[in-house]
């Protein structure tokens, strides 16, 4: 062999041999008779071999191209097959999206988007690492996911943040129980209030303890669980307010329960598409990111 046939040589080739015509291979190849007659002299030459034994009036194909139709119709039902499944995985319609997100996010925020995102793409797999915050990070820098979903303490060298969501910190507690302004409380007047609060080392703990300190004021803690989600029931049962992003009571059920932002001092809880700064998502993991800043964006 004198090198590979092109694309357009087994074109060529495979219209010809099924019209048996140079002129009707021209036709539906949307090119000239000559340029066919010179792709399949070119295709010969690379072959080595005789494919048509040609007359005056007719094109008959020779023992060579019965046994190379089936090599070439393979080759570019291949080819058809890779540019199709390209274009899939171009238009977001086709592959996989690995999210990771912290419990409180991935029991709130990801399930609508799921199925807002899945009921658009069905043929994408997506899968929801709901993890502990302390694994949140690692799980994205070491790629074990395409991005996560979920709030920062600080700046993570490395990591792109793209915050779609703009929460705060609020005292959420029975409809009952009285704070002096209905939408927002202070610090100080928190401190008058039985606490139900996460353990220390616990998601919003640490910005809670910051808070409280920087306002001088003592906490009253009468409740230390795991997950906010516990806060929260908690709160929902009268055995004390709980401090929380406000948006974790938009998405629960508890009509009784709300949210009062706290100041003096404010404590944003953004939310945010979190993923590697070298590392470029794939287009079905684009399109999810784009979901949730539409869905998302103007709710803050």
């Amino acid at each position: 062999m004198k090198g590979l046939p092109s694309v357009r040589q087994l074109r060529a080739f495979a219209a010809v041999f099924h019209s048996g015509q140079l002129s009707s291979a021209a036709e539906a190849l949307s090119i000239t008779q000559p340029a066919v007659t010179v792709l399949l002299r070119e295709l010969e030459e690379r072959l080595g071999v005789r494919l048509f034994d040609r007359t005056t009036r007719s094109l008959r194909a020779t023992e060579a191209a019965l046994e190379a139709i089936g090599h070439a119709e393979r080759v570019l039902a291949e080819l058809g097959a890779m540019s199709r499944g390209m274009a899939e995985l171009a238009a977001g319609a086709r592959g996989r999206v690995r999210i990771a997100a912290t419990s409180t996010i991935a029991q709130t925020l990801m399930p609508r988007a799921m199925r807002r995102y899945l009921d658009v793409h069905p043929g994408v797999q997506v899968s929801i690492d709901d993890c502990a915050p302390g694994q949140f990070v690692e799980k994205i820098l070491s790629e074990q996911v395409d991005f996560g979903v979920g709030t920062l303490e600080g700046r993570v060298p490395g990591l792109d943040e793209q915050v779609f969501l703009r929460d705060h910190l609020s005292v959420i507690a029975e409809r009952r129980v009285r704070f002096p302004h209905p939408a927002q409380a202070t610090w100080r007047q928190l401190a008058d209030h039985a606490l139900v609060t996460v353990k220390p080392g616990y998601g919003v703990r640490g910005s809670i303890d910051r808070a409280a300190a920087a306002a001088g004021v003592q906490l009253r803690i009468a409740h230390e669980v795991s997950l906010l989600g516990t806060a929260l029931a908690m709160a929902a049962q009268g055995l004390g307010v709980s401090v929380l992003p406000a948006s974790i009571l938009a998405h629960a059920n508890y009509p009784d329960l709300v949210a009062r932002r706290l100041i003096r001092p404010m404590v944003a809880r953004n939310i945010a598409v979190m993923s590697v700064r070298a590392r470029s998502l794939s287009p079905a993991a684009r399109t999810f990111a784009e979901l949730l800043v539409h869905d998302y964006g103007n709710l803050g």
